[in-house]
């Protein structure tokens, strides 16, 4: 019996109740971890998650299941496989996985140093007392939880290195518009005193030739007075106190 039958036979069997289960444990996956909307290992082949989404998806398509919410998970699942067999998404993922693992490796030595039955053992055992361990039920909601914390603490910093971007490019933004601005008054300007380049020249003209009253609105200069050598002046006495 081929695949295509099992699984037709399956979600023969598979009821209504249970497609509602499905959707409802979608929706309520940590939204950073597309192993957890899939139900998969974080060991998970590009091919456990082609066949793992192709199952769920099948159980909560809108076309089969009643749930209000089907198509909100349906597309959680193909967000999720999308993730997963894209190359940097998932190197990304893991290498946050590497890291939760890490951290409660080093939790574990400590603990360990405390607990000198458990270390002795470990020693005996080369290292399968704490392989045993990681693959335990234990384990594996510890390094869940704690790459939850781990992307977590990814995403915050993400969002925060955005908004200073999404600032300075604002703040870029608005001080190429004043430099626009100012650029724009002073052509005005340039162009208001150009414009009025004729006007100026005729007034000069006129007062250069003497005798004539400047225009109204026209500039003009002062008269400059002049000594007459043959006139004796006197200077007024200045007031004092």
């Amino acid at each position: 019996m081929d695949d295509d039958l099992l699984l037709k036979n399956f979600f023969a069997e598979v009821s209504e109740v249970e497609r509602d289960n499905q959707v409802l444990r979608i929706l309520s996956c940590f939204k950073l971890n597309p192993f957890e909307y899939l139900n998969l290992p974080f060991d998970a082949s590009p091919e456990d998650v082609k066949k793992q989404y192709r199952k769920l998806s099948l159980m909560v398509h809108p076309d089969k299941c009643k749930h209000p919410q089907a198509k909100e998970a349906f597309g959680a699942l193909a967000k999720a496989q999308q993730l997963l067999l894209d190359q940097q998404e998932r190197d990304y993922i893991i290498s946050q996985v590497n890291a939760a693992k890490d951290e409660l490796r080093a939790k574990r030595k400590k603990q360990l140093k405390k607990d000198t039955a458990s270390k002795i053992k470990s020693l005996v055992d080369e290292g399968k007392y704490e392989q045993q361990y990681e693959q335990s039920e234990e384990f594996q909601q510890e390094l869940k939880m704690k790459v939850r914390e781990i992307l977590t603490e990814q995403e915050w910093r993400r969002r925060k290195m955005q908004m200073r971007i999404s600032e300075e490019e604002g703040r870029l933004k608005k001080d190429e518009e004043e430099t626009k601005e100012m650029w724009k008054r002073k052509r005005e300007h340039e162009e208001q005193w150009e414009g009025t380049r004729e006007q100026r020249v005729s007034s000069w003209r006129d007062f250069m030739k003497g005798g004539k009253k400047a225009k109204k609105g026209e500039i003009r200069p002062p008269k400059l007075k002049t000594e007459d050598p043959n006139k004796s002046y006197v200077q007024r006495p200045v007031k004092r106190g």
